[in-house]
């Protein structure tokens, strides 16, 4: 760490007494929009790769790379640019992104051939990272007394926004093409960037590294902090199973008992809606007692989540009921994750939400990956085997940990 960063670490009380006024209700209810709309762009494509593969004649497993494509894409945009956060003035990052994204997804909207849109699809993931810009921002603008509010308020947010464009996408394609969703899209991000220039308040940078120092501090930090590896694995894991599901979802709902189309598929993120809710609870209770333990309880819902997807995945009612835990579960685990991240170092938020999210999302792209293959392999089945192991291995991790933290405080 540099001088500059450990004298902005000291004296973050004073920081945050400077820059509270900027973070009124308002703005953390805009930085929560913004955060929902940007992060729909990865998601849309999940409703929609039956509907993609009928029009270019392909299999299941062809047009599921899409979807890992997005996500491994979103991964190396979190390596590479989110650590500039730290070195630079946010809101000229975030404007940027939202740019280039807008192009992004233009590409997607235009892709003659699947080739073509699968490099598209890589870079809508790749520049989808303003989320990740936002949340560090608001961090640093909250108290650390409301930190775990407003981080839970913003991410409601995020995760409300992932769940509708699974609903807006599966409406649109159903009646206007699933190319109609990206130029919408398109559309809304030109519309954020124009907001969010006039309307988001300058930040201060944490950092006075290079770009090379920043990236090359990355590995520093993965060493020297044991609670953002026990968090990224968490988050890695957790996120797998999740987007295990997602992934597989529309296939399943296309296949009897149900026979239904991508708009009964993108309804469902209704449905998840409700667990999205609770994150703003999740955060203040995460002000208040060990987030650990919110993770703990998290995965423990996810669990239960892919257990009702198994036994009663047949029925509709049993889909509903696994998608309200399957996400309640997810908020859970992720806003924990992050409150603890978060709490770790204030000059390196950036960048501790890099190694976070990058891990995060690669186990996104690995879930959707063994999801398509386990629905390939064994239908529905194998997709619940996925999710379980996935989280009977997020658990074993978290078990063990407490008994070395236990044994270690003897």
């Amino acid at each position: 760490m540099s001088k500059r960063d450990a004298l902005l670490a000291s004296t973050e009380e004073e920081i945050h007494k400077v820059n509270a006024p900027q973070l009124s209700p308002h703005l953390v209810l805009l930085l929560a929009v913004v955060c929902g709309l940007a992060a729909a762009n990865l998601y849309y494509v999940q409703p929609v790769l039956a509907d993609i593969g009928h029009e270019f004649a392909v299999s299941v497993n062809q047009v599921g790379v899409l979807a890992t494509l997005s996500q491994l894409g979103y991964a190396v945009g979190l390596l590479l640019i989110i650590p500039l956060g730290d070195r630079y003035n946010r809101r000229t990052l975030i404007v940027t992104m939202l740019v280039a994204v807008t192009v992004a997804l233009i590409a997607m909207a235009l892709a003659p051939t699947l080739m073509f849109l699968s490099i598209a699809s890589f870079a809508v993931g790749v520049t989808t990272v303003v989320p990740q810009l936002v949340v560090p921002l608001a961090a640093s603008l909250a108290r650390p007394q409301e930190r775990g509010r407003v981080v839970g308020t913003v991410m409601s947010g995020l995760l409300i926004g992932i769940l509708l464009a699974r609903t807006v996408s599966g409406v649109l394609a159903a009646h206007l093409g699933w190319r109609t969703v990206y130029w919408v899209a398109a559309g809304l991000m030109v519309l954020l960037a124009l907001i969010l220039r006039f309307l988001l308040p300058l930040d201060r940078p944490q950092s006075d590294m290079s770009y090379t120092q920043l990236l090359r501090s990355l590995w520093s930090l993965v060493k020297s902090e044991p609670v953002l590896r026990e968090t990224s694995v968490f988050g890695a894991l957790g996120f797998a199973a999740f987007s295990a599901f997602w992934a597989t979802l529309s296939f399943r709902l296309q296949t009897p008992p149900f026979h239904y189309g991508s708009e009964v598929a993108g309804l469902f993120g209704l449905v998840g809606v409700v667990g999205a809710l609770a994150a703003s609870f999740i955060g203040r209770l995460a002000d208040k007692v060990n987030p650990r333990k919110t993770i703990g309880i998290g995965l423990l819902i996810l669990l239960a989540s892919f257990g009702i997807f198994w036994l009663t995945g047949q029925y509709l009612w049993g889909l509903i009921i696994g998608v309200i835990l399957l996400d309640l579960g997810a908020q859970a685990n992720q806003i924990s994750n992050q409150a603890r991240v978060y709490s770790l170092n204030p000059a390196a938020r950036s960048r501790l939400n890099t190694i976070y999210m990058v891990s995060y999302f690669i186990g996104g792209s690995l879930g959707s990956f063994l999801g398509t293959y386990g629905w390939d392999f064994a239908g529905w089945f194998g997709v619940c085997c996925v999710g379980l192991l996935f989280l009977l291995l997020a658990l074993a991790v978290y078990m063990l940990n407490s008994r070395r933290t236990q044994a270690a405080s003897r």
